[in-house]
């Protein structure tokens, strides 16, 4: 019910209004009355609005919203609530695997790249300029000055853009196994005009390209990859040899006893279960799933030839570990 109210703009709705009926609530955000009445029922059980019986009006606390609204990214709780439908649409497809081995493969997911986008439009580009790139000393410079960017597992591509739309003089190209994500990235980057922003659908482990981007990025994307192993190995070339690979993952640990107390810990491994992991295995990949952690991030960088690996942590940022990793010390 909390991702019905974000995808139907509900929470955005009832935070610019006044304690309002139902019926005004349901008017202002353009839905069936009977729906919202019954949705707003289910929100008061939870405690999540307050409920005026005498005036049959309905209101939801600004300290809800701060955690409930788009307007509260990177705090907005209900984006990740998606996940729950989208992960759950593939239950019985999980259970047959839990049985006989095997993975789900992306296809069999709806709204995946959708719902990635949508997190990341309130957590990693809102971050890029303030947070993220400066963890690169004289990165942003760079941008200003031109240089060869590469996004490997863009997705909708959603970083790119707002990196293509700052910095003209810089060239940036997103690659992406799903033809989906890509064709979607392409049309909005047209319709932006990006000439410097180009998007191509491709195998991230069999990247060919040497010694040809000065900055590479993934974004939470190496440890659902089938060979994570070969997609580094494949950035390792791919990157000129003064140049930096900036790998934002999941902080975790190898060890699964020191995940335990991990803030969002139970969400990540059914995240794991439910996509990560299984994506990989559909593809006889290695499975690292979400939790991979940082020992094995790290003997992955070191076994791909990368030498100067240093992680840092962003004070708002519970859930990621920025790698920023250079070819040597």
């Amino acid at each position: 019910m909390i991702s019905i109210g974000h995808r139907a703009g509900i929470f955005d709705t009832m935070a610019a209004l006044p304690p309002s009926t139902s019926h005004q609530i349901a008017a202002s955000a353009k839905l069936n009355e009977r729906y919202v009445r019954e949705w707003l029922g289910c929100l008061l059980a939870a405690k999540l609005i307050v409920h005026d019986p005498e005036k049959n009006t309905w209101h939801l606390p600004a300290e809800h919203a701060a955690l409930l609204t788009r307007a509260a990214a990177p705090n907005n709780f209900a984006a990740f609530t998606q996940y729950i439908s989208v992960l759950g649409s593939v239950e019985d497809k999980i259970l047959h695997c839990f049985r006989e081995g095997g993975g789900v493969p992306y296809s069999q997911f709806t709204r995946f790249h959708e719902v990635m986008a949508d997190e990341s439009g309130q957590t990693v580009v809102p971050a890029l300029f303030d947070h993220i790139l400066p963890l690169v000393p004289g990165l942003m410079e760079k941008f200003e000055a031109g240089i060869s960017v590469l996004d490997l597992g863009c997705g909708r591509g959603i970083a790119l853009r707002t990196l293509a739309a700052r910095y003209p003089k810089s060239r940036f190209t997103g690659i992406d196994f799903s033809a989906e994500a890509i064709g979607w990235a392409t049309e909005q980057a047209a319709k932006e005009n990006l000439p410097n922003l180009r998007y191509e659908t491709g195998d991230a482990a069999q990247l060919s390209h040497k010694h040809a981007f000065d900055f590479i990025t993934t974004f939470d994307a190496i440890h659902d990859q089938a060979r994570p192993d070969l997609v580094l190995h494949a950035i390792a070339r791919a990157l000129k040899p003064d140049g930096t690979y900036l790998m934002q993952d999941i902080r975790a640990s190898s060890r699964p006893h020191e995940n335990a107390d991990h803030p969002a810990g139970v969400l990540l491994y059914a995240i794991s279960t439910f996509h990560c992991m299984t994506v990989s295995l559909a593809q006889g990949g290695m499975g690292l799933g979400t939790m991979w952690g940082r020992q094995l991030a790290e003997k992955m960088l070191n076994d791909a030839g990368f030498r100067s690996i240093r992680v840092e942590q962003l004070a708002h940022d519970f859930q990621n570990e920025y790698y920023i990793i250079r070819h040597a010390a």
